[in-house]
Formats: structure tokens, sequence, C-alpha cells
């Protein structure tokens, strides 16, 4: 009887110790939220997403120390009630404990109540205009779970346009008939903060802004907007929006409405696939996007475009991986710094060291895009604007090709006029 009774002990023991190792082991996952239009009108941007945090989390194999990263999906539809609601149950129901990434400035006003709520530390956020700065410097303490912007303010970036034409007209270059400028932005957030910030940038430079439109998110017939401008006969025309195909439409709209101005079409790189959709007519067009300019961010499209069938963007591919990068040295530091992985430990690394700029992502630790990610408390929540940290150059389209025209230290082609293309 004694032993029949050992023999039970042991044998609750054992499985005590199993429910014990089993629940060990389940605590050393760590859910990470990656926010991204997985659906809608910009869900292109999602796919790159995807690719690039599962390219970046590979490195490391999903794992910081002991800890399993696992990644949850959570889709934004490009709609701020959407992701509100889908981040929320994220951090409710599935436990996230950080995250990282997001696509317009809309949603990401909505995901930083959310993130303040459940004290859920979230980087690498992708919305650019002034009202995420707006709010997070509404309530520092509360929105320091936002820890931070993925590229800064339009207003700190734009100025690149003004600056490349005026070069070009003063080395004779770009010789417009009239100094008019259109604004034709899509209407959010970040549309206005980008054609105003364009528009004052001109103004400076002695331009008169003709007319400031804004369009739906889902628009894709520009011939009406386009023939006026047109007929007012606008020498530069400034555009933007998150959607591939939008902008890809308004685009090869140009230049089937015989339209001979120069365009700036920002965001247009951002597909990988933009010369599949807007063709030749991108020929002569003007962005400011990073580009694929070392051999490791060759390397790292290639591999992409192999194992995801699309050639990722610089902005929508290159930089969530440069950000899911980032990312996970700001969990290594965690888990070195306090011996364990929670909302805690990341969100103390994210205010004691990466807000303050202590704590950077370069070159030398797998960066592909820019020379370094940096951030500071004079900047936050926007990363450091500079030459040798987030710096987006101007670049000029021919034969679906993006080379950079300006700076002039920095060119790999000169300005040409869109007229001798078009």
């Amino acid at each position: 009887m004694r032993g029949k009774k050992l023999i039970v002990g042991i044998v609750m023991v054992c499985f005590a110790l199993t429910l014990f190792a089993g629940t060990a082991a389940a605590e050393k996952v760590l859910k990470v939220a990656i926010i991204g239009p997985f659906t809608g009108p910009s869900a292109k941007t999602g796919e790159e997403f995807k690719g690039s945090v599962t390219m970046a989390f590979e490195k490391v194999n999903f794992m910081v120390g002991d800890y399993k990263l696992e990644p949850v999906w959570v889709d934004s539809q490009s709609d701020p009630a959407k992701i509100a609601s889908a981040y929320s149950e994220a951090c409710e129901r599935i436990g996230v404990q950080g995250g990282v990434l997001n696509w317009h400035s809309s949603t990401a006003v909505a995901a930083m109540d959310v993130a303040a709520q459940y004290k859920v530390p979230h980087m690498f956020g992708f919305g650019a205009t002034e009202v995420v700065n707006e709010k997070w410097r509404s309530d520092p303490e509360k929105y320091s779970y936002w820890g931070g912007k993925g590229w800064p303010i339009p207003g700190k970036l734009m100025a690149g346009y003004a600056e490349t034409i005026d070069n070009a007209m003063k080395s004779g270059k770009f010789k417009p008939k009239s100094k008019v400028v259109a604004i034709a932005c899509e209407d959010t957030d970040w549309g206005h903060s980008a054609g105003d910030a364009v528009a004052a940038e001109f103004e400076k430079k002695g331009w008169k802004v003709a007319s400031k439109d804004y369009y739906p998110i889902t628009q894709m017939d520009f011939y009406p907007l386009l023939g006026k401008y047109k007929k007012e006969d606008v020498a530069v025309i400034f555009s933007t929006s998150t959607a591939a195909p939008v902008t890809s439409a308004f685009i090869k709209q140009t230049r089937e409405v015989g339209l001979k101005s120069l365009i700036i079409i920002d965001g247009l790189g951002w597909s990988g696939d933009w010369y599949k959709m807007a063709g030749a007519a991108s020929d002569g067009v003007l962005d400011m996007i990073p580009q694929l300019t070392t051999q490791a961010a060759k390397d790292w499209a290639v591999e992409f475009e192999k194992r995801f069938g699309m050639k990722p963007s610089p902005s929508a591919g290159g930089l969530s991986y440069d950000g899911a990068g980032f990312f996970v040295k700001i969990l290594q530091r965690a888990n070195e710094k306090y011996g364990k992985l929670d909302k805690e430990t990341i969100h103390k690394v994210m205010v004691e060291e990466v807000n303050t700029g202590k704590l950077t992502y370069a070159k030398a630790d797998g960066a592909i895009i820019m020379n370094e990610y940096r951030y500071n408390m004079d900047t936050m929540p926007d990363p450091v604007v500079a030459r040798d940290g987030y710096f987006f150059p101007v670049i000029q389209y021919k034969g679906g090709k993006g080379s950079i025209v300006y700076p002039e230290d920095w060119a790999e082609a000169e300005f040409i006029d869109r007229k001798s293309v078009v």
C-alpha cells in the first residue's frame, strides 16, 4: 500500500513539475504587435511589413535570450477606428508585451491611446505629420509608450524639393515659364501636413501657390484636376498619397492629359512595383525617399523578392526592416539590463536609452537604409535629421530607376527637365 502511495506521489510530483515547466515555457514567449495596413488601400505596404519583420526576426532566430518572439499581426486597414479596436484586442485578449511599426498618421494617433491605456511600448511607427508630435507633447509621460516616429515631420524634410528646383534653375537645367506651383494630396493628416510644408518652402523661394487640392485616399480619377492645372500652365505640381495605386494613377494621368509640368510625387517609390504601375510616365518625376544604395541593402532586396515574390521599396520594406531590427536591439538591451522582457523593462529602455540618444541603430548593427537611427530629447518623438543620421535625398526617376539628384555631393545623376522626357 505504502509503495502504491509512493508511486502515486511520484507521479503527482512529476505531473506538477511538467505543469510548472509548461507554464515557465509559456512565460518565455514575448508577443509583439506588428501594426500595418494588411488589408485596404495600402495593403501592399502591409505585405512588405510582413516580409521585412519576418526577415528581421529570423536574423536572431526569433529569439532574444530565452524569449521566443511571436509576431501578432494587427491590421489597421488604414482606418483609425479599426486600428483602435484591433490593437485593444491584441493588448487585452492576446496579451502583447510590445509593438512596432504603423502606417498613416491618423492610425498612429488612434493607436497611441491604446498603447498608453495598456502600457504597451511601441516603436518605429510611420506617422509623419505634426499631429503625432502634438499629441505626444500634450502629455509626454502618458504617450511615452509611443516611443518615437519612424520619420520626421514633413517640415523637417520637404525643404529638399524647393531647394532642388531652385538649384536646377540657378544652374540653367530648369527654366519654367512661371514660378507657380499647385498642391494636390490625399485628404488625410499626412496629405495636409505634407502639402502645407511643401507650399511653405516654395513660397520662401518666391513661388506662388496656385491652389491646394485634397482628394479621397481611394480616388483614381484625376483628369478634371489635371486639366485645370494644364489650363493654368502650372510649372510644378506636388502630390502625395500613401496608396500606391492612387499615386500611380495620378502620375500616369499627368502624361495622358499632356502636362509638361515638373511633377513631384512624394512616395511614388514607396511601392517596390512602382514602375510596373506608373511606367514611363514616371520619367522626370521627383521623389524624396531613401535608396537601396549599399550592397547589404541590395542583397537584402534580392533575398526579399526571391522569398516573397515582389520587389521591396526602400520605405515600406527597407525602413520597416530597419525598424524591426532596432526593436530587436531594444529587446536585447532590456533583457541584458533587467534580466527579463516585459512591458515594463522594454519601456524603461525606450525612455532611458532610446529617447535620449544613448541607444541607436546603425549600419554596424545591420541597418540597410540610413547610416544611423537616433533620437534625443530635443527632437522627440522624431529621429534626428542629419547627414549621418536620418536623411532623405531627392531622387529623380528615369527608365524605371531612381537616382539621387540633390544634394549635389550625394548626386548619382544630373537633374533633367521633365519636358525633355514627356
